[in-house]
């Protein structure tokens, strides 16, 4: 078999070490990918061309960013309007932590493009609150102790508030099927149950 590049190496450690940098390079090329996808447009939209400006109305506040139109909508709300509390779970549209209301209605925004959404009205969790006051579901999770963790709260809430105003929520079974999009790890559905199901209570008084 000679004349291969592995037979010219001399049996002194050198194969070896070769070898072993061969082997680390084959790895590497196909490891899986580990960072997601909107992660990686986010890097290059620092370094490729095709930055522009845009308006986003976040919480009744025009907000002018410089971004790639390929930057999503929860890439823009944390990394350039530095409104973190909108959470960044799996970043498929597949957990619910990313959501929040584009015209009133509940969005993943992980899965839209920034400029999409120019001339719309956008709320997060930090835009639910009056001032001081909390919103209904906000003290409700509270009250019920609806968190454990709080990774997914902000996303568990605004999918709550929405579920309520779209009146999905007047049966406990309803209100799990409608909130079935929101995954919370750490198991606290019973407690979030009882405080979407309480405030729809009082939505259906008021």
């Amino acid at each position: 078999m000679g004349n291969t590049l592995f037979d010219k190496l001399p049996d002194d450690g050198s194969r070896r070490s070769f070898m072993k940098q061969a082997g680390g390079i084959v790895g590497l090329a196909i490891a899986p990918p580990f960072i997601a996808q909107a992660e990686r447009l986010t890097a290059f939209s620092k370094t490729v061309a095709g930055v522009s400006t845009m308006q986003l109305k976040v919480n009744g506040t025009v907000r002018t960013i410089q971004v790639e139109p390929r930057v999503t909508l929860l890439d823009a709300l944390r990394e350039n309007l530095h409104l973190t509390g909108t959470k960044k779970g799996c970043d498929h549209g597949q957990c619910g932590a990313c959501t929040v209301h584009v015209n009133g209605r509940r969005i993943v925004s992980c899965l839209t493009l920034a400029v999409m959404n120019q001339g719309k009205e956008i709320t997060t969790i930090e835009g639910l609150a009056k001032a001081d006051q909390l919103h209904p579901l906000q003290e409700a999770f509270i009250k019920h102790d609806a968190f454990q963790c709080g990774y997914c709260t902000s996303g568990q809430i605004m999918s709550g508030v929405a579920c309520v105003n779209e009146g999905h929520a007047t049966t406990d079974n309803q209100a799990r099927e409608w909130m079935s999009g929101n995954i919370c790890r750490c198991g606290a559905y019973p407690n979030i149950l009882a405080a979407v199901r309480e405030v729809a209570g009082q939505s259906a008084k008021g």
